[in-house]
């Protein structure tokens, strides 16, 4: 179906960058995807599964070189309500569904609309996930006991408030130690990978100097497996389709966002010689990673922006390193993973805080949020509509919001105006008295959104005392149907006013449209002019 050449020219050199590269992000994904799945609602290793069977799916049918496949920040809080209000077998439901969509969506070709979503619209959403993750770490942080997950924002900052008194020392120690790793380690050895090392650090200490102390992933989730994931296909069923397509769309569309923005970051961080990326070939591997990923217990994955810049950065060449990712992440899984037991729940909550923090956009939210216009409005909506309702309304009320802003800009672009007939003009049709012609430019769209401001200025032009009106449409931009039918409508005022009405400069793709509508034959083909 697409054209790969990734892996042209391929040699024993590249390899050996790719086994770098693979092996310093399989190193990064690990305390990753393990915090991802338990921000999300889900045990441990199905953040690992993941991480293994999306990063090579995509690695090998993605459209982009260098992209890294895993769980991410973005998707926390929608997989975390789908998980509270359904549970974790809805979720694998949701994300295969999310792939199918993707799948469609890479094969209808429709990659390009995910540019027409607002960048007021993107930063207000993914600033709302950050806050969310963000708060969502605070009972990890300070310990506290007996502190449920709820669906709404506000229900889980009154249960925070409620259960601050249960707080548990050693938890904020190892907390404030994996935060002074996360600040210290990059200052003194940047090239070490910091998470990793924040999440060891305060896991070790732990264990040796106040074991039993903190709440660890052993006593929370039972420890994690060192076995392969099982295969089984989950019972799909059209009253849990027609619960879960809403949310499995948001899941597909914001995975689409992600993916293609982290396949754009990667040309970018490229050098020449190397081509772009194939956006209908990365939702398409995408979607057939979300597709086979719930089969194993895995939950949705997209391309990581942070994991793919750490691959370029660490030399990969092709997706070769992906895959090595991979492989390696499935080796910690099988010799290592009991030993992850003892990671306490403290020591996840710097690692997303921080997390939160990088993806939080700040500066883009504080520019947008001072230029006081609609993308402000736009930015603000879907900000507290993500934090306090949930992801699927906020990106439709502020997708919506922003078309209305832009419409309501629109209406004031469309211009008919007066304008002087050319001698040649004024001889052609004023048959002998140039005060029987006038002249008017219609710039602009003419569209349903600015119909009526045409209806509203063209009669008055019909009450002047002539008996033919030149119409210079040199500059319409756009006219849809609700603009043709308008415009039909003031062809049929002129002619009962008996005013013979010439076009001019009618653009060519314009004249198609015309034809198509009736409009050229009403006005007759005689009056049309370049």
């Amino acid at each position: 179906m697409f054209k790969d050449n990734r892996f042209l020219n391929y040699n024993a050199d590249g390899f050996k960058k790719d086994l770098i590269a693979g092996i310093t992000v399989g190193i990064v994904a690990i305390p990753l995807a393990m915090a991802f799945a338990i921000a999300s609602g889900v045990k441990p290793e199905y953040g690992l599964y993941t991480t293994i069977i999306a990063g090579f799916v995509v690695a090998v049918m993605g459209g982009s070189r260098f992209q890294i496949a895993g769980p991410t920040g973005a998707f926390i809080p929608i997989l975390l309500a789908i998980v509270l209000q359904y549970g974790y077998e809805e979720l694998l439901i949701a994300g295969f569904l999310a792939g199918l969509f993707l799948v469609i969506m890479s094969i209808a070709g429709v990659s390009h609309l995910i540019h027409f979503v607002p960048k007021s619209v993107t930063i207000g959403f993914t600033a709302g996930i950050a806050v969310i993750i963000f708060a969502g770490q605070i009972g990890n942080f300070f310990g506290l006991k007996n502190l449920e997950q709820k669906e709404f924002f506000h229900e889980d900052i009154i249960g925070i408030v409620k259960q601050f008194h249960t707080f548990n020392t050693y938890s904020i120690l190892i907390a404030v130690i994996g935060f002074l790793v996360i600040f210290l380690l990059p200052r003194i050895a940047p090239k070490i990978p910091v998470l990793l090392v924040a999440l060891l650090i305060p896991t070790i200490l732990s264990v040796l100097l106040f074991p039993e102390k903190a709440e660890t992933i052993g006593t929370a989730f039972g420890g994690i497996p060192n076995t392969l994931p099982k295969f089984n296909f989950p019972s799909i069923t059209l009253s849990k389709v027609v619960a879960l397509w809403s949310p499995a769309l948001v899941i597909a569309a914001l995975g689409s966002i992600e993916s293609l923005l982290s396949a754009v970051v990667a040309d970018g961080m490229t050098k020449e010689g190397y081509e772009k990326h194939n956006s209908k070939r990365e939702l398409f591997g995408q979607g057939i990673a979300n597709m086979i990923t719930p089969l194993f217990g895995g939950i949705p994955a997209t391309g990581a922006i942070a994991r793919t810049a750490t691959n370029i950065r660490a030399g990969a060449v092709s997706p070769v390193s992906g895959i090595v990712q991979s492989l390696f992440v499935l080796l910690f899984l099988l010799l290592f993973a009991p030993y992850a037991s003892y990671i306490p729940l403290a020591a996840m909550a710097p690692i997303l805080m921080y997390v939160a923090w990088n993806m939080s956009a700040r500066k883009a939210f504080v520019h947008i949020l001072s230029l006081r216009t609609g993308d402000s409005i736009v930015l603000l909506t879907t900000f507290l509509l993500t934090i306090f309702i949930n992801l699927t309304v906020a990106v439709q009320v502020g997708i919506l919001i922003a078309v209305v802003s832009f419409l309501r800009k629109m209406i004031n672009k469309l211009h008919l105006k007066v304008a002087k007939p050319s001698d040649v003009e004024t001889i052609k049709f004023s048959e002998g008295n140039p005060s029987l012609l006038k002249k008017y430019k219609l710039d602009g769209p003419l569209f349903f959104g600015t119909a009526k401001s045409f209806e509203d200025a063209y009669p008055v032009i019909l009450e002047d005392p002539v008996n033919c009106i030149i119409i210079d449409m040199a500059h319409l931009s756009v006219i849809d149907a609700t603009g043709e039918a308008a415009f039909s409508i003031f062809l049929d005022d002129a002619k009962n006013a008996d005013i013979k009405i010439i076009i001019k400069n009618l653009p060519k793709e314009k004249i198609a449209i015309f034809h198509k509508s009736g409009l050229h034959e009403k006005v007759g083909n005689e009056n049309f002019f370049m």
